[in-house]
């Protein structure tokens, strides 16, 4: 009998997943022991660094998978700590058996990687990041993000997770996770917030390369990266890093923004990427009063950067989408909760669901790609 129940333990223990790791915990080599005798199962777990975050949560999923078993009265649960040679045996099967490696520039990745750029600060394109991550997540996919734009990074704000730190195993980490996207922010590793950022160019490459590779980002649908505004290293090492990688360009709606928000297509074009389309923010908006659509910021200018575009790459650039001027927007952003969340079935949801819907269809077939399905 006593065998039994201890079979069931473990089969249970299969079934709860690592909180961060989402593998379940036997494959991670998290269960160092398992007894039973009296009506009280006693299992031992080791956890993969001192003070785990995700504790008291491993703590709950446990007992509620175990205390469902015939035959258990109450379950005692003592935690260790891993070694280094446990450690890196995670770390080598987070990885597939493969030293670290840029998963997204694989044959055989399925992720579609994004770069959301601009040709200049101020117009919105983090806001954009954040509401499109948000509305993929509420769609089913699992989505990233990922906060390039190394000197103004914002994306930690409008995601709600300001001072939040990132679990360490060495120097493989896990992205923090809110609003069901997973996310890593050069803003994370900063001793404190307001240190500023100073690297050259050789430096910025670098950066970006350790944020791609050195996380466990999972098995993603959707990574957007929010770029630095213009045309600098980090564009261009995005084109080098994931040649496969797309460009949205998000611009505002005055004409005279079009040849600025032009030049972040043509740096995306010289380094062979695909241009989605373009986003223009702060749109005209209906007056909350009579109706009557207020365009405080102009109009046009979308639709002449697709235009310009277009007659760039020698085929059609969308006009994607024409994201209003909300105070939601803006309101959402500080308070760490992007607007898509609380807009009910408003424009703003209406304009990202939209938005979503025509970049995940994929412009070309899957024909021979090499698909990763296990049996």
């Amino acid at each position: 009998m006593t065998q039994e129940v201890i079979a069931e333990i473990h089969k249970a223990l299969s079934q709860v997943n690592d909180p961060e790791l989402r593998r379940p915990l036997p494959d991670l080599g998290m269960v160092e022991s398992v007894l039973f005798a009296d009506g009280i199962a006693t299992i031992a777990i080791k956890l993969t660094i001192v003070g785990c975050p995700m504790r008291d949560q491993l703590q709950t999923d446990i007992g509620s998978a175990v205390e469902a078993i015939a035959g258990i009265n109450s379950v005692v649960i003592n935690f260790g700590v891993m070694n280094d040679e446990e450690r890196d045996a995670v770390k080598k099967l987070l990885r597939g058996g493969r030293e670290k490696f840029n998963q997204f520039a694989q044959p055989d990745s399925l992720t579609r990687v994004i770069g959301v750029a601009s040709g200049k600060g101020g117009v919105g394109k983090s806001s954009v990041t954040a509401n499109l991550a948000v509305a993929a997540a509420a769609r089913g996919l699992s989505v990233g993000i990922l906060d390039a734009d190394v000197y103004g990074h914002s994306i930690p704000r409008l995601m709600g997770i300001l001072d939040k730190r990132p679990t360490a195993l060495d120097q493989t980490f896990i992205p923090v996770e809110n609003h069901g996207v997973k996310i890593v922010s050069m803003e994370m590793f900063k001793p404190n917030r307001e240190d500023p950022i100073a690297y050259r160019g050789p430096l910025l490459h670098r950066v970006l390369e350790q944020l791609m590779t050195d996380a466990y980002w999972g098995s993603l649908d959707l990574l957007l990266l929010d770029l630095p505004p213009g045309t600098g290293d980090i564009a261009i090492s995005l084109g080098q890093l994931i040649p496969r990688s797309e460009i949205l360009v998000v611009t505002t709606p005055q004409v005279a923004a079009a040849e600025v928000a032009e030049r972040a297509g043509r740096i995306a074009f010289q380094m062979k990427q695909r241009i989605l389309g373009v986003v223009e923010n702060m749109s005209e908006s209906p007056c909350p009063h009579c109706g009557q659509p207020i365009a405080i910021f102009g109009a046009g200018g979308g639709a002449e950067t697709a235009k310009r575009l277009s007659a760039l790459v020698g085929s059609q650039i969308p006009l994607l989408a024409k994201v209003p001027f909300d105070i939601q927007l803006r309101d959402g952003g500080d308070h760490g909760t992007p607007a898509y969340l609380d807009a009910g079935d408003g424009l703003i949801k209406k304009t990202f669901d939209e938005l979503l819907s025509a970049i995940m269809i994929r412009p070309r077939s899957l024909v021979g790609v090499p698909l990763s399905l296990h049996t």
